[in-house]
């Protein structure tokens, strides 16, 4: 492929993650922190937020299995998680972050399991899909 059409297919994927909701204007202000001396700033950005949120999301998950559930624990954790959703500007993830919450605040087991798969859902959906934009953009950039 040629590096117009690379430039044009990243910025195509770009404007689907902000279209489709992924993304909200913190990423935008990542990107805008980005300079010569660290042209990656926002990629390096996100893979800490992934490293880092692996931690949390297996903390979460044991959290779900014990029993009785401690809901203000769950909800703790999911606060640090959502906290470093929005940090890079992850939308939708946020959303469901909030909606764990609320089913914390109800002590909603069911509805807070039910709703950790859905965050889980939306984190890998939105890494798979930054991984192929930032591909895309050092190809374009090479």
């Amino acid at each position: 492929m040629k590096k117009a059409e690379l430039q044009q297919e990243a910025a195509s994927i770009r404007r689907s993650l902000f279209d489709q909701g992924y993304l909200d204007e913190q990423f935008e202000e990542l990107e805008g922190l980005r300079d010569d001396s660290n042209p990656n700033f926002e990629e390096e950005i996100v893979n800490l937020f992934y490293n880092d949120s692996a931690r949390m999301i297996n903390n979460l998950e044991r959290a779900l299995t014990r029993s009785p559930m401690q809901f203000d624990k769950l909800d703790d954790y999911m606060h640090q998680f959502k906290g470093s959703c929005s940090g890079i500007g992850a939308k939708r993830v946020k959303l469901e972050c909030s909606r764990f919450h609320e089913c914390c605040a109800a002590r909603d087991a069911e509805g807070c399991i039910r709703t950790f798969q859905q965050v889980k859902h939306e984190y890998t959906t939105l890494k798979r899909q930054l991984q192929t934009y930032f591909q895309v953009a050092k190809q374009a950039d090479a």
